[in-house]
């Protein structure tokens, strides 16, 4: 199994790092430890490099199975046994990080004033979209929705990691915001991101340690999706143009 480096610091933004397994025929290579997060949770995989020496090869794809993390590279692949410095490209990987805690920050301000689940999402650099079951919502709420939100974010409120066993977890519903537990069957341990006073719930992606972090956001649309159902698109405000 790869040591994840990404699930208990966020902040780390390279490492060194052993091949443990290579795929020539994917392209891909299996790390013994890595600061590249996979994807999942509709938090895109990050991008980087491997570099040996003078030699620098680009990461343009991760995913995670049950060995570990795959590394998809561009360029020849090196050998099992081969040691390598691994990047992840920053600003890209830090403005997600932002992204998925203003996202979890407005699941929260939504569970508080409508108690309803989310249904669906996704984010890419500085954007993302969430998907609520929300029978009672009036367009007028669009504004106050959108300040509550800042409101919240400027509390500068900790955003803390736990791990918690699989048994541990299932008897803490308030763990799933989304209105089918994505958790897999097999899974033993759940990670949570706890936005301390205002969201709290199991997610394997990374996050900034402070709300502060996140800066202002925009909550530039709400549609329409189907009866009941509406998404809302959030945007970092330095994302907006």
């Amino acid at each position: 199994m790869t040591d994840r480096i990404y699930s208990t610091d966020q902040y780390a933004s390279s490492m060194e790092a052993t091949i443990v397994d290579v795929d020539r025929d994917d392209g891909r290579v299996l790390l013994d430890r890595t600061v590249f997060y996979p994807g999942g949770g509709g938090q895109p995989h990050d991008l980087g490099s491997l570099s040996l020496g003078d030699d620098r090869l680009e990461v343009v794809r991760v995913t995670a199975d049950a060995r570990g993390v795959w590394h998809w590279l561009e360029g020849g692949l090196p050998r099992p046994g081969t040691s390598v410095h691994g990047e992840v490209e920053w600003q890209r990987r830090y403005r997600l990080m932002r992204t998925h805690t203003a996202m979890h920050a407005l699941c929260g301000v939504v569970w508080e004033r409508f108690a309803s689940p989310v249904t669906g999402g996704n984010m890419e650099p500085g954007v993302g979209r969430l998907d609520f079951e929300l029978p009672a919502w009036d367009p007028e709420d669009k504004a106050s929705l959108e300040e509550e939100l800042n409101t919240q974010l400027a509390a500068a409120r900790a955003v803390e990691i736990a791990f918690l066993p699989r048994e541990q977890a299932d008897a803490d519903p308030s763990l799933i915001r989304t209105k089918v537990s994505l958790l897999p069957d097999d899974l033993r341990e759940v990670r949570v991101v706890d936005i301390v006073g205002l969201d709290r719930q199991a997610d394997g992606g990374t996050h900034v340690a402070s709300t502060t972090e996140v800066g202002l956001v925009r909550v530039t649309k709400v549609e329409s999706k189907g009866k009941g159902f509406r998404r809302i698109r959030l945007a970092l405000e330095d994302a907006v143009g």
